[in-house]
């Protein structure tokens, strides 16, 4: 799962992507990809109750996109944003004597005119295709269901909206699938705000984007590059105490990679023990089978069992031995879907 981080120059997502995966950033037109890791308290608690000698968070992998430039040549970013699974805007709402801004400070029109360099490539993509199919239509008989989704997906177009939310049928998705249109791409927004205004909550524009991301379903997050490098340099007590003093209960940062990763139908089961505890990542709806063949493959084709016990049950006993003793872990077959949080073993042989 491939997530871009774009924006326009000096909006601060290279400084996001360095604070979510402690990795430095490129420059130029080149995209630089490193992972971050998903914040997750019960990891740590986990990791208290077994002391494992390996700790592993589930992961994503983030890409520094080369920034946003209206009314330029905007291939490279184009074509850096179609290599991606999924899409974090990261808007500036902050002034700085030391950071020039392109355009002033305008985080509501950041957006629109990335969000129109979108719609403007969708468009461009389709009448190519639908230009194509008229041609074809004639010669062959799928031609014409193809191009009755396209004029569907046309219309929403013209209506200034984004693919994502055309609704569709399960084979209109499948035959969409062939298509990379961009709007299609799950979208988050991320506004980069200053020390006083993640104390007030208030920046320019806040309405105005706020009221077109809600038509538009696009989840908001607010962040401050500026507070996150401070928190990274501080100890954790002091971190927390920071944290409380700005109103926040967790870092801008922790949110908005929790917020890709379930935005995305993203969600953890774990595994336990003394060698290591870790975080698997899968898409929800994931069957117990399926699931075992994320740590490997030999224990999806042999799989017998899984031995599962929810996170907050595991909690309540206090210790496996505990929940053992109150019968809270049960046997699944290979068609049980796994939930979120849930502690896994799996039995099997090959």
């Amino acid at each position: 799962m491939k997530i871009g981080i774009i924006g326009r120059p000096q909006s601060g997502k290279s400084t996001l992507f360095e604070l979510l995966t402690n990795c430095q950033a490129g420059s130029g037109n080149k995209t630089q990809i490193a992972v971050g890791k998903v914040p997750d308290p019960r990891i740590e608690v986990l990791t208290q109750m077994y002391k494992p000698r390996k700790v592993t968070y589930a992961a994503i992998d983030f890409s520094d996109v080369p920034g946003f430039m209206a009314g330029q040549n905007n291939g490279s970013f184009l074509q850096s944003v179609s290599d991606m699974d999924a899409l974090v805007v990261v808007v500036r709402a902050f002034a700085s004597d030391v950071v020039p801004s392109y355009n002033g400070i305008q985080p509501y029109g950041d957006f629109n005119e990335i969000q129109q360099e979108l719609l403007v490539a969708d468009w461009t993509l389709l009448e190519t295709r639908l230009e194509r199919i008229a041609k074809q239509r004639m010669k062959n008989p799928q031609a014409a269901e193809e191009l009755g989704l396209l004029e569907k997906c046309q219309a929403f177009l013209e209506k200034d909206l984004p693919l994502r939310q055309l609704e569709l049928d399960e084979e209109e998705e499948k035959r969409l699938r062939t298509y990379d249109f961009l709007t299609r791409k799950p979208l988050i927004v991320a506004v980069n705000l200053d020390e006083e205004q993640i104390r007030s909550n208030s920046y320019p524009e806040k309405e105005e984007l706020e009221a077109e991301l809600e038509r538009l379903g696009i989840p908001l997050i607010t962040v401050s590059a500026q507070i996150e490098n401070e928190i990274k340099e501080l100890e954790e007590e002091d971190a927390r105490l920071f944290l409380e003093e700005l109103g926040l209960s967790d870092t801008g940062i922790s949110r908005l990679a929790r917020t890709v990763y379930k935005h995305l139908g993203l969600m953890s089961f774990f595994t336990v023990g003394e060698d290591e505890v870790r975080a698997w990542t899968i898409k929800a709806g994931t069957m117990a089978k399926q699931a075992a063949g994320k740590i490997h493959s030999d224990i999806e084709r042999g799989f017998i069992r899984a031995e599962v016990i929810s996170y907050e049950d595991l909690l309540a006993c206090g210790d496996s031995q505990a929940a053992k003793a109150k019968g809270r872990y049960r046997l699944e077959g290979k068609d049980y879907i796994v939930q979120d949080g849930d502690i896994v073993s799996f039995r099997f042989n090959v």
